[in-house]
C-alpha cells in the first residue's frame, strides 16, 4: 500500500473527484488495515474487487490456499458497510479475468451466474462484474512462455482483433500515473515501462510537465502488440468489457 494513500484519497474527494480503488479484498483483513473499508465508506470511495471465481478451489488454485475465504470476509464486511446495497450509493464491483490463455466469456451472462452463486451460497451483493482479458505480459506472460503458449494465445488475440474496439479502449482518454508521478498511456504500458509519447517535451512525462501542457489532444498512443488484449473479443478495459 502506497503509504500516502489516505492522504490522496482525502485530497481527491475534497476536490470532489471520482476515486476508485482497485481492492484485492484480502488487504481488509491484514494487520493495520483492519478499518480501510470503514475509511473507503467514509470517503465514497468505489470499490472494484479482483475475485476471478466464486469457486473455493478455482480462486485458491489461482492465488493461493485461503485466499477465496479471505476475500468473503473481505465482501462481507464491505456489505455491512453497504457497499453493493440498493439505495447506499456505495458502489462495490468484482473483476473477473481468466485463470488461462483464454478470452473472457460474455460479460453479462457471467455477471448474472456471479450474482445467483454469491447471493445464494454467501449472502453477497454487488454492483457489476467487469471482465478483463489478460494481457500476455509480466508474470501472465512469462507463465505462457514456461508453458509453451504464448504464441499461440497470441495469435488467439490477433485472430479476435475487432477494429470497432478501437472507440472506446481507454488509452484514448485517460493517461496512467505511477507511485512517482510519471505518465503512460494505460497500466499495462507502465508495467512494461514504455512512458507516454515525447509531444510534450520530455523523454519521460511527468505529471507536472501533464499540468503544464496545452493538451494531449492527438498525442500518439505508444502501442505494442499486447494491445491487441484490449481490442479482442468484447473488448477489455479497467472498467470492464467495451462491447456486449
Amino acid at each position: 500500500m502506497h503509504p500516502r494513500f489516505r492522504e490522496i484519497v482525502i485530497h481527491a474527494r475534497r476536490e470532489g473527484l471520482r476515486v476508485i480503488d482497485r481492492c484485492n479484498l484480502t488487504i481488509l483483513s491484514e494487520p493495520g488495515y483492519e478499518d480501510l473499508a470503514d475509511f473507503l465508506a467514509q470517503q465514497r470511495v468505489e470499490v472494484s474487487a479482483s475475485l476471478p471465481c466464486y469457486s473455493r478451489g478455482n480462486v485458491d488454485k489461482q492465488r493461493g490456499d485461503g485466499v477465496f475465504d479471505a476475500s468473503i470476509e473481505g465482501l462481507k464486511k464491505l456489505n455491512a458497510l453497504g457497499y453493493g446495497i440498493d439505495g447506499s450509493g456505495l458502489t462495490l464491483n468484482l473483476v473477473y479475468n481468466p485463470q488461462g490463455p483464454n478470452l473472457p466469456p460474455p460479460q453479462a451472462q457471467l455477471e448474472a451466474d456471479y450474482k445467483v452463486h454469491l447471493a445464494e451460497d454467501f449472502g453477497i451483493h454487488f454492483n457489476h462484474l467487469l471482465t478483463i482479458t489478460n494481457q500476455p505480459i509480466a508474470r501472465f506472460g512469462s507463465t505462457l512462455v514456461s508453458k509453451g503458449q504464448f504464441n499461440s494465445y497470441m495469435q488467439l488475440l490477433r485472430d479476435s482483433y475487432r477494429p470497432e474496439n478501437l472507440e472506446a479502449v481507454m488509452c484514448r482518454s485517460l493517461v496512467s500515473v505511477d507511485w512517482q508521478g510519471y505518465l503512460y498511456d494505460c497500466d499495462f504500458n507502465q508495467m512494461l515501462e514504455l512512458p507516454l509519447s515525447d509531444l510534450i517535451g520530455r523523454d519521460r512525462p511527468h505529471l507536472r510537465d501533464l499540468l503544464n501542457a496545452q493538451s494531449l489532444e492527438g498525442n500518439p498512443i505508444v502501442t505494442r502488440d499486447h494491445c491487441y488484449a484490449c481490442t479482442a473479443g468484447q473488448g477489455s478495459s479497467c472498467t470492464g468489457a467495451l462491447k456486449d
